[in-house]
């Protein structure tokens, strides 16, 4: 097991260049094994859920071909098996494979997902689009079965906003026969691009980006050539990063409309912005004060930035409130964070948060992917020497955190425990 080992109390300063899209990335690559020829995908992160599909698709007879970042993924000769439970298992994403299997093969054989432990995450909107379009769904022993002689496009509406079950259900529907309507669909910019990417392949896909997105289905999909969108949470991260360390940080290859919430929330706190064509300077050495934040769908405040956010408002001046309106179990960090001195405490969906002086270091756990990153920066800011064990959680999902940071002058290493 490796750990972060942090000596806190640098601004960070300079130029940082974001990554590919981690959550664009995931759907991406199972959604290719829908194609009959081969997709070369590039921009992705190099992160380890992006790895662990190398090993799924493999074993389902795909021919990937993996460099830096860029992917070769030629689905020709899959087969409609099902893919290793362990791996399965390590992430939530390894469900678009239903999706996909089912719009490909009309039948789909996949372990129930794993990823991070932030409350109940149920697929029960999956299901009631896949039925809507005409299979039949169950899970036997902790695995989907999902099948159909064949797909017919319906009207879905979901009942609640769901990044998931909106790009599971354009994946089917793309092959499905007829036209399929999805309301009050997710708008998050990873779901356009995958929708991009599916057009790309010979989907008929409109409306991605607004609640209301209609795929007319087609015979066949073909291979093609895709670059992933830039990472809006990496970016997010390192524009707080900036804010919490006092420092002055430019953000390159980003995507700054997908920021606006973000920039908003920062600027409440009094850091100074600077957005240009494709990059964000963040100013974070004004006085700051706290701001109350909600967490909401795209295009609301994002819930991945909400425990970052959290330790930005530990060492500004006031009380601020962070109501966490999309999962039911996000605040288990707040105890890791006042192991390091913050005034915190949560009360049913909502986290308030005491601004204070200063962070000290200790001992912390990563105890999922975001909250990991929250603790990192929390040890960039604290006084002291900060240990971040678990860190297996925020190799998920971030790339090179600690080659980035560096280059930012954080005093942060790798360690074995």
């Amino acid at each position: 097991m490796e750990k972060f080992v942090i000596d806190g109390g640098v601004p960070l300063e300079g130029e940082v260049r974001i990554s590919g899209a981690k959550n664009a990335a995931v759907a991406v690559i199972p959604a290719a094994i829908m194609a009959d020829g081969p997709c070369r995908i590039d921009n992705l992160p190099r992160i380890k859920d992006v790895r662990n599909w190398v090993g799924i698709l493999r074993s389902m007879g795909v021919h990937v071909e993996y460099d830096g970042d860029e992917m070769l993924i030629d689905g020709s000769r899959a087969r409609p098996v099902e893919p290793p439970i362990q791996p399965v298992q390590q992430m939530r994403a390894s469900y678009y494979l239903v999706g996909a299997m089912l719009g490909r093969y009309k039948k789909a054989v996949v372990g129930l997902p794993g990823g991070c432990s932030i409350g109940v995450r149920p697929i029960d909107q999956h299901i009631k689009g896949f039925e809507a379009l005409g299979a039949k769904v169950e899970i036997n022993h902790g695995v989907i079965v999902a099948s159909a002689d064949k797909l017919k496009g319906a009207n879905v509406f979901l009942d609640v906003v769901s990044v998931g079950a909106t790009i599971n259900l354009m994946l089917a529907a793309s092959m499905a026969e007829g036209v399929t309507v999805i309301e009050n669909a997710a708008k998050e910019p990873h779901v356009v691009d995958i929708a991009n990417f599916l057009n790309a392949m010979g989907a008929d896909i409109k409306g991605a980006g607004t609640d209301n997105i209609r795929i007319k289905g087609v015979d066949k999909l073909v291979g093609c050539s895709h670059s992933i969108i830039p990472d809006q949470i990496e970016t997010g991260t390192f524009m707080i990063a900036a804010a919490a360390t006092r420092g002055d940080v430019t953000i390159s290859n980003v995507i700054p409309t997908h920021l606006d919430s973000i920039m908003a929330k920062l600027e409440e706190t009094g850091v100074l912005i600077i957005p240009s064509e494709d990059s964000i300077r963040v100013i974070g050495k004004g006085p700051l004060k706290g701001t109350d934040i909600r967490t909401q769908p795209y295009p609301g405040f994002p819930t991945d930035l909400q425990q970052p956010m959290a330790v930005l408002l530990s060492v500004v001046d006031g009380t601020s409130m962070i109501t966490e309106n999309v999962w039911d179990n996000r605040f288990k960090y707040i105890d890791e964070l006042k192991k390091m001195g913050a005034k915190a405490r949560v009360e049913g969906r909502t986290a308030i948060i005491e601004g204070v002086q200063n962070l000290t270091g200790a001992r912390v756990s990563a105890t999922d992917l975001r909250a990991g990153a929250a603790m990192v920066l929390a040890g960039l800011v604290a006084k002291g020497q900060t240990e971040v064990v678990d860190i297996v959680h925020i190799d998920r999902g971030y790339e090179a955190l600690e080659g980035k940071l560096q280059k930012l002058g954080a005093r942060i290493r790798r360690v074995d425990e």
